[in-house]
Order: structure tokens, then C-alpha cells, then sequence
């Protein structure tokens, strides 16, 4: 089939920058979750200015609207440090943090700001292959 086919199989792929992401607060959060139509995890970029406090101290237990989920912080640029309780985790560029549903936790941007990716899903909902696992064998290669 060639590619201008009307009948051609278009693949299962959705591809956007995150600047055509819908943003919602004035910018500071993006909707990369819906804008990319996943369905399986929650995800939005943020991008929060230099040396704000206005990222607000809270965490996703039971009592929350998106209930019971742990985040994972993947920071794109800038620099920041997250709080939970006594610890002061620095944030930036190659790194990742997970946080439980039920720490209090507070993100507070640097001198220059930070954007990042939130991920977000619920603890054992996710069937995960054996490779994926520290130590598991590596995955078979396709026949």
C-alpha cells in the first residue's frame, strides 16, 4: 500500500511539542496526558518560574480527586528542590524522583526556574514484564 492510499493503516502514534500542549494556569501546567490521549497514566509538563513558592504543599492519598498515586518527577530544564518532610532533594536535568500517594511534598523552583514531567499512576496497577525489573533477564528479541 503506498503511503497516499486512502485505505492505508495509519500508525498508532500521536506526536506533539509541549508548547501545543493545552496550558492551564496561565502556563504553568500543560496537559501532555490528554493532549498525547494517554489513558494509562497521568502526565502533565510544568514549567514554574524562578525561585516561586507557589507550587503548593500537598500529596495524592486517598482524600484527593486524582487519588492514591505515585509521582514520578522527571526534570527537563532549570533546577529545583523538593521537599518531603525534613528532606531537601535537589531536582535537575538526568535525574528522576519518585513519591509516594501519601508524602507531603512541595516543589520549589531555582534561580531559573524548572520545567519537568509529572507521571502519575497508581501503585501495583501496572503489570510489569520481568526485564523491566533491577536484575531481570533482558528481553527476547523479535523473531
Amino acid at each position: 500500500m503506498s503511503p497516499l492510499d486512502e485505505e492505508a493503516v495509519m500508525a498508532d502514534v500521536t506526536v506533539a511539542s509541549i508548547q501545543e500542549m493545552e496550558p492551564i494556569y496561565d502556563g504553568i501546567a500543560r496537559r501532555a496526558r490528554a493532549s498525547l490521549g494517554v489513558s494509562s497514566f497521568g502526565m502533565q509538563v510544568m514549567t514554574l518560574p524562578p525561585e516561586w513558592d507557589g507550587y503548593p504543599l500537598h500529596r495524592h492519598d486517598a482524600d484527593v480527586d486524582d487519588a492514591n498515586q505515585e509521582k514520578v518527577y522527571i526534570p527537563l530544564k532549570g533546577s529545583a528542590v523538593l521537599v518531603a518532610d525534613e528532606e531537601h532533594l535537589e531536582l535537575r536535568p538526568g535525574m528522576m524522583v519518585r513519591v509516594g500517594p501519601d508524602q507531603l511534598r512541595q516543589i520549589l523552583p531555582g534561580p531559573e526556574g524548572v520545567q519537568f514531567i509529572a507521571l502519575g499512576g497508581v501503585p501495583g496497577s501496572f503489570d510489569a514484564s520481568p526485564w523491566t525489573e533491577l536484575g531481570g533477564p533482558p528481553p527476547a528479541p523479535p523473531s
